[in-house]
């Protein structure tokens, strides 16, 4: 398994964690790493997806909105919701990663740590989303 996946799962891992506590992000970060994390390798990635999508989750939110259609964010998982979110937040602001990876990186993700329908579900919304997103580049 590749290091950026295993930041991925490390960020999801922190973002499930921040569904159930309130508090500093960096902090709760290094909570989730010293007592889940085996290796510091991805820390500085997983960090970065952390940050970031946090920092981002207003803008992040409202485009997981308006693509689910059927389900209101706050009646999702708390599981899919932390992938959707930290996929969205690489398809929006991580250019250096190619949208399809971030997308087949949250359905496996979704397939390895949720419900039996948890990849179909997160696969749904982030190719709605980055269909929305080539549309507006090709319209300008």
């Amino acid at each position: 398994m590749g290091s950026r996946r295993k930041a991925r799962e490390l960020a999801v891992q922190v973002l499930f964690c921040l569904e159930f506590l309130e508090g500093d992000v960096p902090a709760v970060f290094d909570l989730v790493c010293e007592n889940f994390s085996s290796r510091k390798a991805p820390w500085a990635f997983a960090r970065d997806l952390v940050l970031g999508t946090c920092k981002k989750v207003t803008v992040i939110d409202e485009m997981i909105r308006r693509s689910s259609r059927n389900w209101r964010l706050e009646r999702m998982s708390r599981l899919d919701r932390s992938i959707l979110r930290l996929a969205v937040y690489e398809l929006l602001y991580k250019e250096d990663i190619p949208p399809k990876v971030s997308i087949d990186e949250a359905v496996d993700l979704g397939k390895r740590f949720g419900n039996v329908e948890s990849g179909k579900f997160i696969n749904g919304i982030l190719d709605d989303i980055y269909s929305s997103m080539r549309g507006k580049i090709t319209t300008q």
